[in-house]
């Protein structure tokens, strides 16, 4: 028998057996952020705007600066703002320094690290279940927000900490 005859009729069998392909689905585009908590409120910050998640490291208080500027730190090398992001939109927070998280944001040069009550990781979100409209917001925090996503009866606000290093209030620190 002809070995060319014999791979085409193993070829054919092949196909004739072979399972279909599974229906196509419909990719979903999805939405990333950093999520965190300040003074008992759920916040999201996309993913590209958070340079990494610290423990508070050991600072340097600063005299002659706003109150929410809690001093300085050296972290690999870089001179690292610490700031308290809570303090600094009217809020109040009741966890212990040690126990909360820094946010560092690198905005065009502008490094700072926001210290916040909790981080919880990266969330996903189905990019559709974006609303651009916000519900109770304080008035400190409105400049930031970008709108919010839904997810189990509560309602994730997602702000900008690129917005935040634009602000002139934040970046002028003297007093």
């Amino acid at each position: 028998m002809n070995p060319f005859k014999i791979l085409q009729e193993l070829a054919a069998k092949s196909r004739n057996h072979a399972a279909g392909l599974p229906a196509q689905e419909a990719a979903v585009k999805t939405w990333s952020g950093v999520a965190f908590r300040i003074a008992g409120g759920r916040f999201l910050s996309p993913l590209g705007e958070v340079v990494e998640v610290l423990d508070v490291p050991r600072f340097t208080q600063i005299p002659g600066v706003k109150p929410w500027v809690k001093g300085i730190a050296n972290v690999r090398g870089r001179l690292l703002p610490i700031m308290d992001f809570a303090s600094y939109l009217g809020m109040t927070s009741n966890k212990l320094m040690r126990a909360r998280k820094v946010l560092v944001v690198d905005y065009k040069g502008i490094l700072a690290g926001l210290i916040v009550d909790e981080v919880m990781g990266m969330q996903h979100f189905a990019s559709d279940e974006f609303q651009k409209s916000t519900t109770e917001i304080i008035d400190e925090v409105r400049p930031y927000v970008l709108g919010e996503f839904p997810r189990d009866d509560r309602l994730w606000t997602v702000i900008s900490l690129f917005k935040l290093a634009q602000d002139q209030e934040f970046v002028q620190v003297a007093v």
